[in-house]
């Protein structure tokens, strides 16, 4: 079970490196003020309404479009080595704190502690077994 948890613990990290130094854009056709479509890695298909500007130039009456693309593009982390040069007095702190804590975490004692080493036993002063008549067969 302990390894299972592992790797799967592991494999969760990996992704995790992978999609925060990954970059990517995302691109949004709005017709109006409705999202139309989303693409991922490629360019997204329009609605059909799009005006041709060819038709638009000899005409002296222009049209607004309604239509309109937008693009997204989201920046991967580039650098993965973080400096220790650069931490500061309470990241220091808190970390010397967190390994002073973990370390004596599993420090065992050196001997076993019996709370009841000292006192003495009480005195029998009747056998209940024979007061009672319960023997054992």
């Amino acid at each position: 079970m302990k390894q299972l948890f592992h790797r799967v613990l592991s494999l969760f990290m990996a992704f995790v490196v992978l999609f925060s130094t990954m970059s990517f854009t995302v691109n949004m056709h709005y017709c109006g003020d409705t999202l139309i479509d989303t693409a991922i890695f490629k360019k997204v298909d329009g609605c059909g309404m799009e005006m041709d500007k060819s038709s638009i130039e000899g005409c002296s009456i222009t049209k607004k479009n309604c239509c309109d693309d937008e693009q997204v593009f989201i920046q991967g982390q580039d650098e993965l080595k973080i400096s220790i040069d650069h931490i500061s007095f309470e990241q220091q702190v808190f970390l010397t704190s967190y390994i002073y804590s973990y370390i004596n975490l599993f420090q065992g004692e050196d001997k076993n502690v019996i709370s009841f080493e000292r006192y003495k036993p009480p005195l029998v002063v009747k056998q209940i077994y024979k007061i009672d008549e319960s023997y054992l067969i």
